[in-house]
């Protein structure tokens, strides 16, 4: 069947299905988070928060008492928070990031600064070229814990960023003056530090230019580093969790050379090892921690079809504080965010894959929660449609493990589907959670399969590893097996299917229509990677480790880029394409798009553009959000009939 004929067939079936859906109100999901995370000041008198606004990320303090809003902290355009911490009653230590663009990762610029929760004695203490600008080579400082007893100070682990420069320093930063004391240099390159509850830094972890991971282990502060783990040797990556409340156990995180990562326990003197904890199928995702002053790992959550909690000792303080949470939130996943110095009030976070999430002050003594604030109020769980598990087998045998939405109306009948990989590729992973687009998409009346294809993190290394080099290979493969099972399902219509996803995502689209032009009627692709070749280039102008990384990962063989680059592949592309870009984005350069239509248009095939030159790794701005989200869903109802945007 010619183009011209089958796309005629295809619009008829479409103009008739998007009838039965109304048009979707862009307005909710454009709205930004009222606010991201939420901590109590030690005494309670406080609370502050991460505050997204259109191109950037600030905190607020506000007093618990009556609401008022005490003081900001914000970095400008694409900044955003790394983290904060109560480092006394009313004093604040806060990391900035960068983020170019709203699909971008946050990188933590090393830059720390401090305000009191009045706004008073508000300074920069860490700036890469030193305070006042005088310094000849940038260094990167990132807080490893605070002290208790010394309210005015914070740890933090110092580095060049020039990665000639052989160590890491750990020092003693005075949050008031600047002033810094050295404790102790790391015998790695990048090495992140692990202190136990008395301050004493006991752990470190890095990697030199080879991206080779070693961790260390010192008794007490002054002796001398052990190795504990090289990569290169044992064939996994060991990481530092945190230390008993008498430091005598220490807790790593260990890769395993088939399934998901172990949680240990080191006796620090013996060596003796022991696990504790293991999924069968998922890597811990965030250590829970506990125990007299909140720093010591007492167990973690897992993200396996929803999120879970296990813990060391089920009898343990913290494991009963959760266990009783979670009955009283239901349906729910719930973290304490924080707690007051006397244990009595505890911050505890709420959220599902219906719930964007609300923040609760939970009173251990009367067992009461009195909400605080709500990141969504707009959206009512009710309306929200589940993310379903699905558990698909790849064609050589590996499982691979995601997500499905669908419109709450979908009656179980086949529905038209968009296939939406996630970016990254690898380490990253879809999870149990509200997703935005998704949403969108359900209620226009699409199915959504979000798949974690090998590559992705979350199932150990072994699977993140048969991921590397295999961009357009068995990478591309697991999501057009995915794709066929949701049609062998039932899920799916199969004469209505599209790939649509950012970055990676992106560029899996593209790979998709060019290795499957039978299998999808369209493709979209949001500030995606096309020209591997470019790619390349572009990465290896970067420090050794970067190129290390790409040639590791994606190929170190620039030959072959060609054969997986979808701006050569164009010819085989029979289906149309929507391509969206950032003049300003430097992790996707516009090129990559422009190369790419370029290529379709040589090769005939319908496409459309939408470029904004003001934009980064992902549009900001609301107005250019509501152009892009109104042309996506009108491209896709176009090719697989759903509700377009109001």
């Amino acid at each position: 069947m010619g183009w011209g004929t089958r796309s005629a067939g295809i619009l008829l079936g479409c103009l008739v299905a998007a009838s039965a859906h109304a048009q979707v109100d862009l307005e909710p999901f454009l709205k930004k988070d009222v606010l991201e995370t939420l901590k109590i000041s030690p005494d309670g008198t406080y609370y502050a928060m991460t505050v997204p606004m259109e191109n950037e990320t600030v905190l607020g303090i506000v007093r618990r008492s009556d609401g008022k809003a005490m003081t900001r902290i914000g970095g400008g355009a694409d900044s955003v928070i790394d983290d904060f911490w109560w480092i006394s009653d009313d004093r604040v230590v806060v990391s900035k990031a960068v983020k170019y663009g709203s699909r971008d990762a946050p990188y933590a610029t090393g830059e720390l600064y401090a305000v009191n929760a009045d706004g008073s004695a508000r300074r920069q203490i860490f700036a890469r070229y030193g305070l006042d600008g005088s310094g000849l080579q940038p260094y990167a400082a990132y807080v490893i814990g605070t002290l208790p007893d010394e309210p005015r100070k914070v740890l933090v682990s110092v580095f060049a960023l020039d990665t000639s420069v052989p160590n890491t320093r750990v020092e003693l930063l005075d949050t008031f003056t600047g002033r810094r004391d050295t404790l102790a240099s790391a015998p790695v390159k990048r090495a992140r530090f692990v202190s136990d509850p008395a301050g004493q830094v006991r752990f470190a972890v890095g990697a030199g230019d080879d991206n080779v991971s070693k961790l260390y282990h010192r008794p007490s502060r002054g002796e001398s580093w052990q190795l504990v783990n090289d990569e290169a040797k044992s064939r996994r990556v060991e990481w530092p969790l945190g230390l008993s409340e008498d430091g005598a156990t220490a807790y790593l995180r260990v890769e395993q050379p088939q399934g998901p990562d172990t949680i240990v326990a080191l006796d620090t003197v013996s060596g003796k090892r022991s696990d504790v904890l293991r999924d069968k199928v998922v890597d811990p995702y965030l250590v829970i921690h506990g125990g007299e002053a909140g720093r010591t790992p007492q167990g973690a959550f897992f993200m396996h079809d929803r999120l879970r909690t296990a813990f060391f000792d089920e009898t343990s303080d913290t494991a009963r504080m959760y266990r009783k949470l979670e009955r009283s939130f239901r349906g729910l996943s719930i973290a304490i965010t924080s707690g007051t110095r006397d244990g009595r009030l505890k911050v505890v976070h709420a959220w599902s894959d219906t719930n964007p999430g609300d923040f609760f002050l939970f009173d251990t003594t009367t067992n009461a929660a009195e909400l605080i604030f709500s990141r969504r109020r707009w959206f009512d769980p009710a309306t929200l449609s589940p993310s379903e598990p699905v558990t698909v087998q790849a064609r050589d045998g590996l499982p691979l493990h995601g997500y499905l939405t669908r419109p709450l109306d979908h009656g179980g009948k086949a529905l038209p589907l968009v296939v939406m990989p996630h970016g990254g590729p690898f380490g990253v992973s879809d999870g149990w959670e509200v997703n935005d687009e998704a949403q969108m998409l359900a209620r226009a009346g699409y199915a959504v399969l979000r798949i974690n294809y090998r590559g992705s993190g979350n199932y150990g290394r072994a699977f993140q590893q048969a991921g590397a080099r295999q961009w357009g290979r068995t990478m591309q493969d697991d999501i057009t097996d995915a794709t066929r099972w949701a049609i062998a399902q039932k899920i799916a219509d199969p004469q209505r299917i599209c790939l649509y996803g950012a970055s990676y995502g992106a560029y899996a689209s593209l790979m998709g229509v060019a290795r499957e032009p039978d299998l999808y009627r369209c493709a979209a692709g949001y500030v995606g990677v096309y020209d591997l070749a470019l790619m390349h280039k572009q990465d290896s102008r970067d420090s050794r480790a970067s190129r290390t990384w790409v040639e590791d990962w994606v190929s170190d063989d620039r030959a072959n880029l060609a054969e997986v680059s979808p701006t050569t592949l164009a010819s085989r592309i029979r289906v149309p394409v929507f391509l969206a870009a950032g003049g300003k984005d430097e992790i996707a350069p516009q090129a990559h798009s422009e190369r790419m239509e370029k290529a379709l248009k040589a090769a005939n095939v319908p496409v459309e553009t939408l470029y904004v030159r003001t934009e980064g790794h992902g549009f900001y701005a609301e107005a250019n959000r509501r152009i892009y989200y109104t042309r996506l869903l009108d491209f896709l109802s176009r090719h697989l009939g759903g509700a377009k945007a109001k």
